[in-house]
């Protein structure tokens, strides 16, 4: 099993960042993550107005993946999540959908325990560890890490966890893929610009995918198969993810257009990833037992 470090960390995705490892198709990797606000936040006593702000949203990475050439699709296991005894929640002034209403920034440290982070004396949460930010190189330019889009980056969705698969593009040699804000716990929509950010690993298997055309970013996991896209309005990224899954049942499973849209009204479900990044990330998810 191979491992990256947290120490190799980039803040955009780029064909100009230099690979820290090599990996061939099939291999299990192990990505050790920094929070999201790189641990920065050691207290409650923490200030915002000492953050360095550039280091927000780190991604561990790039590992080059042997093998793997544009148009090829890159399937990430997420095998295993490891995730630190504690983990802290933002928000403020100017932060996220209730930012126009809150004077101020504030924050919570939030010890972890058998499953559970404590919010309060008398409030605390079932885990969900999640991956917020994963994804490839574009095929042009560089996307900074807080920014999701086709290539993955940071969507924020709830599904990429424990049993789920993630299916990204490839686009360029190698894809260059890079992870990293990983959350203990975390709602649909992350309304206030943050989940419960933690420090952790995330073990993987990545294998390169040939000769095959899907609409990309996908998820599966053992219930559900998932169609995400990401937009500046939310209304076309809820457009364009439902279009996504259109194409995947017509030219995967043979479905007519009309008969695709049917089913995905009857039986398929549009959620919100999260709507405070600069672009929002929706997503479809359709029951698998009726693909079988």
């Amino acid at each position: 099993m191979q491992k990256v470090s947290k120490d190799k960390v980039v803040y955009t995705m780029s064909k100009a960042n230099e690979p820290v490892l090599y990996a061939d198709s099939g291999s299990q990797i192990v990505f050790e993550t920094e929070d999201a606000l790189h641990g920065q936040i050691k207290s409650a006593e923490t200030g915002f107005e000492g953050l360095d702000w550039s280091r927000v949203n780190p991604a561990t990475g790039p590992v080059y993946i042997n093998g793997a050439e544009p148009g090829d699709i890159l399937s990430i296991k997420i095998e295993k999540i490891d995730i630190a005894d504690s983990g802290v929640v933002v928000c403020g002034e100017g932060m996220g959908t209730l930012g126009h209403i809150l004077k101020g920034p504030a924050m919570k440290i939030m010890p972890i325990e058998n499953g559970m982070a404590k919010f309060s004396d008398k409030i605390s949460l079932p885990i969900n560890k999640m991956v917020g930010v994963i994804g490839v190189a574009p095929k042009d330019g560089e996307i900074s890490c807080g920014v999701p889009d086709y290539h993955g980056g940071n969507m924020d969705c709830k599904e990429i966890r424990e049993g789920a698969t993630v299916l990204l593009p490839v686009n360029i040699p190698g894809a260059l893929l890079a992870m990293g804000d990983l959350h203990a716990v975390m709602a649909d929509g992350e309304i206030g610009v943050s989940g419960l950010e933690v420090e952790g690993a995330v073990t993987v298997t990545v294998d390169v995918v040939k000769g095959k055309c899907l609409p990309l970013p996908m998820i599966t996991n053992d219930y559900h198969v998932m169609t995400l896209a990401s937009h500046e309005d939310l209304d076309i990224a809820v457009e364009i993810a439902t279009a996504n899954m259109m194409e995947y049942l017509t030219k995967e499973k043979g479905l007519t257009p009309h008969d695709a849209t049917m089913l995905i009204s009857l039986a398929g479900d549009v959620r919100i990833c999260q709507v405070v990044d600069p672009k929002k990330t929706a997503r479809v998810e359709l029951p698998r037992m009726l693909l079988s």
